[in-house]
């Protein structure tokens, strides 16, 4: 069976991991993670950034470790880095979920598009946050399609051939050229973080969510502070929607007095998920709106 190379990008789980499963199912699978310095040169790209998605990282090398595999970790500009691979192991299929990042990060995909066509190395690309590609996009029924994938069930860790390789060391900061800014209490990276924080969201801190997710007095508190896990996909945006859900329902079922402000607060956070996807959805399908205003009157309004 050939090689399947699983490139981690937006997706630092192996839980509800779609294109892990197909890559499994397919053959042998190196996974690997591309540290691009050129991306941590960026405006928008910081130190707290940084910290939080090498923490990310970290924990699923922990994680593969504990099922017999190594996370092949890499440093450079992507292409090089998959043809270096190519050179060593012959072809593969290269397996990732679809990111919806930057400018930057869009034309790297086109850049590892064009070199995997003309090494013949077969691309699989599979959605995650419910982001639809391509000119057939009907906005339409969009939100069905959405819904349809978070109802999907729940993808469990299928049995991996782990392919044997090596890796390198996560560089810190300092050698990426990015330097603390003065926050003291950044969010603490990892799987198992995300999952508590989300427990506690649903069952405590969420109660007044829809009165107090506004003010920054409250908001601290009351909010899931689920975003970071979501962004690097140390959680995904399905289990997450399944477990409010899930609280939703129970919720309705309840005896509890506090259960109508608690129903509330989950309806409202579940609607605030859709709204996460959208407008990553709007992104993809707009991608000019990274640099021009929403409202096209604005253009022209700030000095450049």
């Amino acid at each position: 069976m050939s090689l399947q190379v699983l490139w981690f990008k937006r997706d630092l789980r192996l839980a509800d991991h779609e294109a892990l499963c197909a890559a499994a199912a397919a053959g042998p699978v190196l996974p690997i993670f591309i540290v691009e310095p050129n991306y941590w040169q960026l405006p928008d790209t910081s130190y707290r950034q940084w910290e939080f998605w090498r923490g990310c990282v970290a924990d699923l090398a922990t994680a593969i470790r504990a099922q017999g595999g190594t996370l092949h970790i890499a440093q450079g500009d992507a292409v090089a880095v998959l043809e270096t691979l190519r050179q060593r192991h012959g072809p593969f299929t290269l397996w990732a979920h679809e990111e919806t990042g930057n400018g930057w990060t869009y034309a790297r995909d086109k850049r590892v598009k064009r070199w995997a066509r003309t090494q013949g190395v077969d691309w699989q690309e599979r959605r995650q946050f419910g982001v639809l590609r391509g000119p057939g996009l009907n906005r339409d029924i969009w939100a069905g399609q959405r819904e349809t994938l978070m109802r999907q069930p729940l993808l469990g860790l299928p049995k991996v051939h782990w392919a044997a390789t090596d890796t390198e060391l996560l560089p810190n900061s300092e050698s990426l050229g990015l330097m603390p800014d003065g926050i003291q209490h950044l969010q603490q990276p990892g799987r198992e973080v995300g999952i508590a924080l989300l427990t506690s969201f649903l069952h405590a801190r969420g109660q007044n969510y829809t009165r107090e997710m506004s003010s920054p007095v409250t908001a601290e508190a009351a909010c899931s502070r689920l975003s970071p896990y979501l962004t690097y996909g140390a959680l995904s945006m399905r289990e997450v929607f399944q477990a409010a859900e899930r609280r939703l329902t129970a919720l309705t079922l309840s005896s509890d007095k506090q259960r109508a402000g608690w129903a509330q607060s989950m309806r409202s956070f579940i609607a605030r998920l859709h709204w996460h996807c959208h407008f990553i959805q709007k992104l993809e399908s707009e991608p000019e709106i990274e640099h021009q205003p929403f409202a096209r009157m604005y253009v022209g309004m700030r000095p450049q």
